[in-house]
């Protein structure tokens, strides 16, 4: 099975580097220092499930790879415009794109161009991160959750999902790839949209009541505008959202909001952004996630983004 990476940072560089372990023909797209380093000593990867270094295949030329049949797209969500012309030479007549980004839009923004067809809507629950030029450090978690567009089981989900398996990782094709999107998409942007705006961790947003509000009012307008969508959520993914949230690490944050507050480009657009945009497109009031992503656009400008 020939698999391009695009993008071989945390998400990419762990699940690529597992399937290269395991036998499958992966090559990676990927650029600057770490594209050297991955080239001159391969691609090391530092995990409580086993430490492993093995040279790889990389290249910032999609064209030097060519057809496969699999593209797993897991650049940052305002990488994707880049990233979705540079896969041309990925993508023939067979190959189908596995988005993983966060948030619910990259999916469709990929079949814009390349037709639903070719894609695959995805979900990645890994946390990983390149600690340094051909490094990646793996802390917890690896699984993909991929499904076709009207969730129909096919032989090319069912390829991939034994693939990412055979290679240590965890791997589901669920009954509803949009219902599981719209799931990770509630579980992860109203901590990113209240923890940038208050600089605070999971332990204040959820512990004190104020904060513990403006969550719960976050999450249900999210739970709104996917249901005027048209998305199956399940009756108690409200109460379900806020028990996950509780048992997270009481400092921890998003990758939102560390971004925002160190003045690197963010996926902002793409989470509270996009709650915002298709809450008006559906005729669903988000007035709690609207403020947020004004302050968190105000602390952006202000860090000079």
């Amino acid at each position: 099975m020939r698999i391009g990476i695009v993008g071989a940072g945390g998400v990419g560089g762990y699940f690529g580097a597992r399937l290269a372990a395991a036998g499958q023909d992966v090559a990676f797209v990927a650029r600057g220092k770490h594209l050297e380093a991955m080239n001159a000593d391969g691609l090391a990867v530092l995990s409580p499930a086993g430490d492993l270094r093995l040279p790889v295949r990389a290249t910032s030329d999609p064209a030097q790879i060519g057809p496969v049949d699999y593209v797993l797209v897991c650049v940052k969500t305002w990488q994707l415009p880049e990233a979705i012309a540079a896969i041309r030479p990925l993508v023939g007549a067979d190959t189908a794109i596995v988005t993983v980004q966060n948030g619910v839009e990259a999916p469709g923004q990929v079949a814009d161009v390349y037709g639903r067809d070719a894609v695959l809507p995805g979900a990645a629950e890994v946390i990983a991160y390149v600690e340094s030029p051909g490094v990646v450090r793996h802390l917890g978690n690896g699984k993909l959750n991929v499904g076709e567009w009207d969730n129909q089981v096919t032989p090319r989900t069912d390829r991939l999902r034994d693939a990412v398996a055979g290679a240590g990782l965890q791997a589901n094709v669920p009954d509803d790839i949009w219902a599981a999107l719209w799931t990770k998409f509630l579980s992860v942007v109203p901590g990113g949209g209240l923890g940038t705006a208050t600089g605070a961790a999971y332990g204040v947003l959820r512990t004190h009541p104020a904060t513990r509000r403006l969550l719960t009012e976050a999450i249900t307008e999210i739970r709104d505008v996917a249901l005027a969508r048209g998305i199956r959520l399940a009756a108690d993914v409200v109460p379900r959202t806020l028990a996950w949230i509780d048992q997270l690490p009481a400092d921890g944050t998003t990758s939102l909001q560390r971004d925002l507050i160190a003045g690197r480009p963010s996926e902002l657009d793409a989470w509270t952004g996009a709650v915002v945009r298709l809450g008006n497109a559906a005729g669903v009031p988000t007035p709690v996630n609207t403020f947020l992503y004004d302050l968190a656009t105000a602390r952006a400008l202000a860090a000079g983004n």
